[in-house]
């Protein structure tokens, strides 16, 4: 089942478009079947839980951090990850760097915004987002590639196209002013339940676990 629901998203992504699979409670076997059905970057939320997996499937794939890191897990993430995809301030990115500089590693990030302005979300506020971006771009173990928003994970898809909207606005703005050391690359909106709503409005990486995966047990 796995194999056949990645190979159906992969052809009806449009082209340019990357699929994250977020691997959320997934087993190793799991994630492995999505990876060799076309897979080729890996989500998870929790780093202990990334852990496990990459213990056992290592650097098949790309992976992508996309859940609330704390700061206590930053070591270990960087260890593992290849992205970083929810950095919303100065002193988590701080933390990342140090802990990057450490590793002699530089860790590409997306900055996580709450378009929504959501108070049990997380990510920068979007009016706050230019100034964080410009102090981030001043350390030297990060580079900025882009943002991520969330929007909601349940309801109507066309309840996040205002939120996706304001981030792609954002993110325009952000490329406009050409911040050195900052790429913006990747903008990640959208995961199983909208993600057709994200990339008509800019999306070039997508967030998808159930649709993979199936419902999770």
């Amino acid at each position: 089942m796995i194999k056949e629901n990645v190979q159906r998203i992969l052809n009806e992504l449009s082209e340019g478009v990357e699929l994250v699979g977020a691997a959320k409670t997934r087993t190793a076997d799991e994630i492995l079947e999505a990876i060799n059905a076309g897979v080729k970057i890996i989500g998870e939320n929790y780093v202990q839980e990334a852990e496990k997996v990459f213990e056992v499937i290592g650097r098949k794939a790309r992976w992508h951090f996309i859940g609330h890191l704390q700061k206590n897990k930053v070591k270990k993430a960087v260890a593992i990850f290849d992205m970083i995809e929810t950095v919303d301030s100065l002193e988590m990115a701080r933390e990342i760097d140090k802990r990057c500089s450490q590793a002699s590693k530089i860790m590409y990030v997306l900055i996580e915004i709450n378009s929504g302005r959501e108070k049990q979300k997380f990510g920068a506020l979007p009016e706050d987002a230019i100034k964080l971006i410009e102090e981030v771009s001043n350390l030297h173990n990060i580079k900025v590639m882009g943002l991520m928003t969330m929007g909601p994970r349940f309801g109507d898809p066309e309840d996040s196209r205002p939120y996706f909207v304001e981030t792609r606005k954002i993110f325009e703005r952000i490329k406009s002013l050409d911040i050195q050391n900052v790429e913006m690359r990747y903008l990640s909106m959208g995961m199983s339940n909208s993600c057709k709503v994200a990339i008509e409005e800019g999306a070039n990486m997508v967030r998808i676990g159930t649709l993979i995966f199936g419902g999770r047990k």
